[in-house]
């Protein structure tokens, strides 16, 4: 059974907000409130409570009301309960899995690849996703978010082979308008800025963002912009979802989507076709699918590489191309994200997926 969505949005309490910052606010927090409102057993509450000292709980009503009511296993809620399991050593899993303190040319700036610049335009999330990569990573001086990014465009601006930034985050919609508009004015001042990538889960799991006024920041930006929204099951994608996709297509952007494999959640190929074509009708296209950045925390969610390439195998068997996102793994260090094939079914391989920890 669904949840009843009237049971869980509650209505802004200040008409003063926009409704996307009440909305936000009204995140819930804490894990003994996303049980009652999922009518799930307490017996989840004590490890929900010991792994949300490390890493916060944070997801909107509205992302709650997806959710299947008393379902543990619900593809949604693995992705954002805690778990005792994220508590466990587990060897080659760290707290930096992708090298981006070595990739860090100023506070908040990281340069890993050719042509393209990366700046943490904010340290927070509309969500919290228990699989994040930077779950541990020292947000604090360096984001946009403090106003300490002009160094960071500076050195944007000296550096001629500077062709595409990337905003990323936290998440960048978590800014008001006006200091995106700032940032951006800024970076698209710069000559050999030639192009915008916006990383972002708002638009998925906060839809209100995505309103009259964003839509007026993309449609002003004067080079062009490409969105790349989080989707990891067809479900996180209702109505509404995309209506505000649509609304940035409408500004301008290119829409793509890049996901990450997680067990549990979408390692299976009818759960992974279902996502490109709810993609697709929504105008979106798959982009990536990541294999698992192996952070502390997060080995639960790890598919292994044979697994994940015989997936990829049957996805693309049954779609045409253009909606088989790439199977990926980033590599610290590596100059390119490492593409990986797909992989034809073995009748000698029996690899047996971890078990979940519910």
């Amino acid at each position: 059974m669904r949840t009843d969505k009237s049971s869980i949005i509650t209505r802004r309490t200040s008409t003063s907000q926009p409704d996307w910052r009440a909305d936000l606010s009204a995140s819930v927090t804490d894990p003994e409130t996303l049980l009652r409102l999922l009518g799930l057993d307490r017996s989840l509450l004590p490890a929900a409570r010991a792994a949300a000292q490390n890493f916060g709980l944070r997801v909107p009503r509205d992302f709650i009301a997806r959710m299947a009511h008393g379902d543990p296993r619900d593809p949604l809620l693995l992705q954002i309960l805690p778990l005792q399991a994220e508590l466990d050593e587990i060897r080659g899993f760290g707290p930096d899995p992708v090298g981006d303190h070595n990739a860090e040319l100023r506070p908040g700036l990281l340069r890993k690849y050719a042509g393209r610049a990366l700046l943490i335009a904010s340290g927070a999330c509309g969500v919290n996703c228990r699989y994040c990569f930077r779950r541990q990573f020292p947000y604090a001086g360096h984001s946009a978010a403090t106003g300490r990014w002009q160094a960071s465009v500076e050195a944007i601006g000296a550096d001629p082979t500077i062709r595409e930034v990337i905003l990323s985050g936290g998440d960048p919609l978590v800014l008001p308008d006006d200091q995106l508009a700032s940032l951006t004015s800024a970076l698209a001042g710069i000559p050999h800025v030639h192009s915008f990538r916006i990383h972002t889960r708002m638009p998925v799991v906060l839809p209100t963002r995505v309103d009259a006024g964003l839509v007026r920041w993309l449609a002003s930006i004067p080079v062009p912009v490409t969105i790349v929204v989080h989707a990891n099951h067809p479900r996180e994608i209702d109505t509404n979802v995309a209506a505000a996709l649509g609304r940035m297509r409408a500004a301008g952007g290119h829409v793509l989507n890049q996901a990450v494999l997680l067990h549990g959640v979408n390692d299976d190929p009818d759960t992974l076709v279902a996502l490109s074509e709810t993609l697709f009708a929504a105008g979106v296209l798959p982009y990536y699918l990541h294999l698992l950045d192996r952070v502390t925390g997060a080995a639960h969610f790890d598919v292994s590489e044979n697994r994940a390439r015989q997936l990829l195998w049957e996805v693309a068997r049954r779609l045409p191309g253009y909606l088989v996102p790439r199977l990926v793994r980033e590599i610290a260090g590596h100059p390119f994200k490492a593409p990986l094939s797909p992989l034809p079914p073995d009748e000698t391989f029996e690899a047996e997926p971890m078990p979940h920890p519910l």
